[in-house]
């Protein structure tokens, strides 16, 4: 890790410029997300992620999000890239959890897809392998590539999570809707790609400035009434 963790996360996932890099640390992310899924618009090779890792290390938390890698391939993109991170976002079993974290030394977010209340009977399989667990939208069943493809799923869902389990948020979030949806769901922190893009893949450094600020102001508030 390089810095402490801290209370809200926010996390800018699929960045593959300089340019948005900046937007997004300037703008305050937390963490920021490459992808090295190949059937992406968002997918960077190893040795154009590794250029951007150098420019935020130190900066923000660096998350290789990877889709059913096996731990060979996973330590060998984590020995070049140097992330902080794993983000898995494919069919790994809790098992497969262990063994990449294990091959790489690094602590792993685990996105497990939502659609229905029935979805989040997995999520206690992993409370044991995952350092994170990151609830998204579940990717319509024709879809090309893992996530929530900037649909939203049912926040009210996770109501009955235990309030003191941490997770990650995603799936349809962007800057008018991020507020409401910290306030419904109360995760740890919020991970936003396709909200913040003006067309698929390109990241529109006004809209992660808006993300960033609305999300903060909603977390600030919430924790403001939980004091209260």
């Amino acid at each position: 890790m390089t810095r402490a963790e801290p209370s809200f996360m926010i996390k800018i996932c699929g960045l593959s410029t300089p340019e948005t890099l900046e937007a997004a640390l300037g703008a305050g992310a937390d963490m920021i997300g490459l992808n090295f899924h190949p059937r992406s618009p968002r997918f960077v090779t190893a040795e154009r992620a590794a250029g951007l890792a150098a420019q935020m290390r130190g900066r923000a938390e660096i998350v290789a999000l990877i889709v059913d890698f096996d731990p060979a391939k996973a330590a060998e993109l984590a020995q070049l890239v140097r992330p902080d991170w794993l983000q898995l976002h494919g069919k790994e079993t809790p098992e497969a959890v262990l063994a990449l974290k294990a091959a790489t030394g690094l602590p792993a977010m685990k996105a497990l897809g939502i659609a229905a209340a029935a979805d989040l009977a997995q999520v206690p399989a992993y409370a044991g392998s995952a350092d994170m667990i990151l609830l998204d939208a579940k990717p319509p069943k024709d879809a090309a590539y893992p996530g929530g493809h900037g649909r939203p799923f049912d926040w009210t869902l996770l109501a009955g999570l235990d309030p003191a389990f941490r997770f990650m948020l995603s799936g349809g979030l962007d800057p008018s809707n991020v507020a409401e949806a910290i306030r419904i769901a109360r995760p740890a922190g919020v991970d936003v790609s396709s909200g913040v893009e003006s067309a698929p893949g390109v990241k529109d450094p006004g809209r992660i400035a808006d993300f960033v600020a609305a999300a903060r102001k909603a977390a600030a508030e919430l924790q403001k009434a939980g004091q209260a």
